[in-house]
């Protein structure tokens, strides 16, 4: 076959591939095609793959096959072993390996297009080479590739490893990971870091016959990549999750220019771009700017209420039978979930328990906040492996308005995300942050294992309330106890 034919079918079914990138990216936007939206985009991936491999100009299929081998290996091993709590730090390192696959190839390119320049025979050669690989729009690529790559990569191994709670130990002190970690001059650092970076940029544009600026970049922008990531604390991993997987698809894109593929190009365009807008929607969903998440940190003011202060004498502990009491005399309920649901692995004893009571007449919602958890979309992963309705997740703008008619409002592992100092104390860190409003319900039931604060660290007054009860427990075992004693009622 004509090696202009066998381009024109190769064209062809990346353009198939990319339509079919853009069907399955729509399917996401809603869980009822979620999973349809997945399988297309596998679908999209394998044409692409395939018509890739098909066009020819392959080095080593036994290469090739031996990466095969491994990856599929390796991703069949954390998609079976990984727990649900794991998920978001698995998420985090994909993007990482995105960054790194894309700053790699873009290094290989590189080296190849060195070697294919020095063992050049004529003018004409050195002058098809110079107006191709090696020539400006590669090199630039390449410089690109590098950077975003490096980023990405070491900042999500940081933010995976925030995700995880980390600690470790310097002069005998202990430190989380989760914290936000201020280093003295880090502004000063990471701007120095990124000049140079830039700076190296213009000299691999410049110097495109040796790599060792090449490879001295991507140690650069790791150090930044680092350098930017352990400031911020983990209450804002939702945001930086969202930007770093915006960064692996920009990186992917580079990566296309450097090879000359059409269809990475657009698959890390689309990447990048949906990146960028869940992260402006996580941004808005914590009522910040992405300057002040970079740049800033989520903590307690200096002159913020003691825990003690807020809820000395006035907790009020209470257990499954008081609850299942509730329930007798209840028309609504809410299920406000959080972290703590993802860490007890109480999604399908929290589904055991709105069935039941559904069973009995009671009208039961869940009320999801955009950035509970440690991901996007955190919660509906949880409660969707439950098989809960889809109906029953209810928006946070959407339930507020009718939180004052609901009887019960049970919240479990969720703690910034309700906390009225948001909309009550402005000097308070999460000051404007939207939150769920179970504090004008009737009645509240906290499920937590202690009055421990979440990410943001500072003490919740909503537990100190006078219609809010506190169940202390697990999370599964207190819905599990919560069943039973329904039953028994």
């Amino acid at each position: 076959m004509e090696e202009s034919t066998v381009k024109i079918i190769q064209n062809a079914a990346y353009l198939l591939a990319s339509i079919l990138f853009i069907r399955g990216l729509k399917g996401l936007t809603h869980p009822r095609t979620a999973v349809r939206g997945n399988l297309i985009g596998a679908v999209a991936m394998l044409i692409a793959i395939v018509a890739t491999l098909w066009g020819g100009g392959i080095m080593s299929w036994t290469w090739i096959f031996a990466g095969l081998i491994v990856g599929t290996a390796a991703g069949a091993y954390l998609a079976l072993t990984v727990e649900m709590t794991g998920m978001p730090q698995m998420v985090g390192l994909f993007n990482g390996f995105g960054g790194a696959a894309s700053f790699l190839v873009a290094g290989g390119e590189l080296i190849m297009s060195i070697n294919r320049s020095q063992v050049a025979e004529d003018a004409t050669a050195v002058a098809t080479q110079t107006a191709g690989h090696g020539g400006l729009q590669f090199m630039i690529a390449v410089a690109l590739s590098g950077i975003i790559g490096s980023v990405t990569l070491f900042g999500s191994i940081v933010a995976a490893g925030k995700l995880k709670e980390l600690t470790f130990t310097f002069r005998g002190k202990k430190y989380w990971t989760s914290k936000s970690m201020l280093l003295p001059g880090r502004h000063f650092i990471n701007g120095a870091l990124f000049v140079l970076a830039i700076v190296l940029c213009v000299l691999i544009v410049k110097h495109p016959d040796t790599v060792a600026w090449y490879a001295i970049l991507v140690v650069v922008a790791g150090a930044l990549g680092i350098l930017i990531t352990i400031p911020i604390g983990g209450a804002d991993m939702p945001v930086v999750i969202a930007l770093l997987n915006s960064y692996s698809g920009l990186a992917a894109c580079a990566t296309g220019f450097v090879i000359n593929n059409n269809v990475l190009i657009i698959a890390g365009s689309l990447v990048g771009a949906s990146g960028l807008i869940l992260t402006k929607i996580m941004c808005k969903a914590m009522n910040r700017s992405l300057g002040n998440v970079m740049f800033a940190r989520l903590g307690p003011t200096a002159d913020g209420p003691s825990a003690d202060e807020i809820y000395e004498g006035k907790i009020k502990a209470t257990s499954a039978d008081e609850v299942a009491m509730l329930f007798d005399g209840a028309q609504r309920v809410v299920i406000v979930p959080g972290y703590g649901m993802a860490v007890s692995q109480a999604q399908h004893a929290v589904r055991d328990l709105a069935t039941l009571l559904e069973s009995r007449g009671i009208n039961v919602d869940f009320a999801i906040h955009p950035v509970a958890g440690r991901m996007p979309g955190h919660m509906n992963v949880l409660l969707a492996e439950a098989d809960i309705p889809y109906d029953k997740l209810r928006e946070m703008d959407d339930i507020n308005p009718e939180l004052a008619q609901v009887d019960v409002a049970l919240v479990l592992g969720a703690n910034d995300v309700v906390n009225p100092v948001a909309r009550t104390d402005p000097s308070s860190p999460i000051a404007g942050m939207p939150i769920i409003d179970v504090d004008k319900c009737r009645t509240v039931v906290v499920i937590k294992r202690s009055l421990s604060p979440g990410f943001a660290g500072i003490p919740n007054p909503l537990f100190a309330m006078d219609h809010t009860l506190m169940f202390f427990s697990d999370g599964k075992k207190a819905f599990v106890e919560l069943v039973a004693a329904v039953k028994e009622s």
